[in-house]
């Protein structure tokens, strides 16, 4: 069995015609057939049924195809590798981070990055932390900024604290709170609560600081955004824990220090460590752990 024939299977597969199969291989469609023949005569078995328009896969090709795509995608992963530590200059990093980090760490930070490494391209993803630690669970991203949840406690999953920031609560401008220098949680146990949605890693963070407090938050609405979390605030939604978002429209609402219980959460730049990190990647870890050394 030759690397060619796999090639030339997952293309028949794939359109189920040999005109195009051929086509997309830049081969003929009679040296495209006898591939195919050989392949099937080596494995003992028809791999496709022939009909007047093209082929579809039979039962046994249907078993084959799942083991030759997981193959050729772990040769073209070993080919990339092989290239990048011939280039560590060069590559590209898969990076997502949470809605939060958006306005100025993430892009600060690749910036300062992309100044000493031109070469490095970012591929770029903002979502939920539920969402970023499944990208990066099923390998579709290398790094991630996100809040701790229960899947970081997976065995293959590494961290380090990134960012180690208050949360504040935030009321409607003529809140019978608004013009405290500080207020203790328990406080607004009573009060309506705009919340996260629990896809956001920071409402778990939320959950338990209310359950420190003594309560459980009573939901009037549940977003994912920060703006969106405070302008529904601003609008006599109820109240909200955020952290503090630059561009906060202060007319509406007021952001108060909570003394009681401490209120931060801690961002996590996490990856997986039974998986390949390019220099790229590692370059760019590198970069991040140093500035956070320096920024303490």
């Amino acid at each position: 069995m030759e690397w060619q024939q796999l090639e030339y299977f997952q293309s028949l597969a794939k359109y189920q015609n040999f005109t195009k199969a051929a086509d997309e291989l830049a081969l003929t469609q009679s040296a495209l057939s006898r591939s195919i023949a050989k392949l099937e005569e080596e494995l003992g078995v028809p791999l496709f049924d022939r009909k007047v328009r093209g082929v579809t896969l039979n039962q046994y090709g249907q078993i084959l195809l799942p083991y030759v795509n997981r193959a050729i995608q772990e040769i073209n992963m070993a080919i990339q590798e092989i290239k990048e530590l011939d280039d560590p200059f060069n590559g590209t990093i898969s990076l997502a981070f949470i809605h939060t980090l958006g306005s100025s760490f993430v892009p600060d930070f690749i910036s300062k990055f992309r100044e000493q490494y031109p070469g490095i391209q970012f591929q770029l993803t903002q979502d939920t932390t539920r969402t970023i630690m499944n990208l990066l669970e099923t390998g579709q991203i290398d790094l991630g900024f996100c809040t701790p949840n229960e899947q970081m406690k997976h065995k293959n999953i590494e961290s380090l604290p990134a960012i180690d920031e208050p949360l504040y609560l935030i009321v409607p401008k003529h809140h019978r709170l608004a013009d405290q220098q500080q207020v203790e949680l328990r406080e607004v146990a009573e009060e309506p609560f705009v919340l996260y949605k629990h896809e956001s890693g920071i409402r778990e963070v939320i959950d338990k600081l209310c359950q420190e407090a003594g309560f459980q938050p009573k939901v009037s609405f549940e977003g994912v955004g920060d703006a969106t979390i405070a302008g529904f605030v601003a609008a006599n939604f109820g109240v909200a824990l955020i952290p503090f978002i630059p561009g906060l429209d202060l007319e509406k609402i007021a952001v108060l220090p909570v003394s009681k219980p401490r209120c931060r959460r801690v961002i996590q730049m996490v990856w997986r460590s039974d998986r390949y990190k390019s220099p790229a990647v590692e370059r760019f870890q590198r970069f991040i752990q140093q500035n956070l050394s320096e920024t303490e």
